[in-house]
């Protein structure tokens, strides 16, 4: 694992070796967003973003089944410690259909917003605190976080 700082941006990086290790980053990188962020989880398909939100949400208490929210766009998870809003976008349309649904309501401070997809609601979602970045590496993959805003930059911090 490896934190570096900069004039530009904080960043995050590891090499995950499977989907135990995917899970655990997660939980790991849930435990320093216990304020809130918005996440925006990049990657292509099957590269693990459902794999590691589902450790984000075991850090907050869910010991359920975490399933991508590809067909309802978002899943909520009302927790004792937080709630945690989980966005697939993948087949979302038309980025105006998010305002149909009532997107800014689920971007509250507190709410922790992890957002697959992003760039399908281009527009009408929230800048992200933190871009969090999978690729396929072997058999394992590979995770960077990317600080985009000083709540970001905090986040890492803690991570740290």
């Amino acid at each position: 694992m490896s934190v570096k700082a900069n004039s530009a941006a904080m960043s995050f990086s590891v090499v995950l070796a499977d989907e135990a290790a995917t899970v655990s980053a997660g939980r790991k990188f849930g435990e320093a967003l216990k304020q809130g962020a918005v996440v925006y989880l990049e990657g292509v398909l099957g590269a693990g973003k459902t794999t590691f939100c589902r450790g984000v949400l075991q850090a907050f208490g869910h010991s359920g089944a975490v399933k991508s929210p590809t067909y309802t766009l978002v899943e909520p998870y009302v927790l004792d410690i937080g709630t945690v809003y989980h966005f697939d976008l993948y087949r979302l349309g038309d980025p105006e259909e998010l305002e149909y649904m009532g997107i800014r309501d689920y971007f509250q401070e507190s709410a922790v917003c992890l957002v697959e997809w992003p760039v399908r609601g281009e527009g009408y979602l929230p800048c992200a605190d933190i871009v969090a970045t999978l690729s396929p590496l072997g058999d394992g993959r590979r995770l960077e976080l990317q600080a985009i805003n000083e709540r970001g930059a905090a986040i890492l911090i803690l991570m740290s």
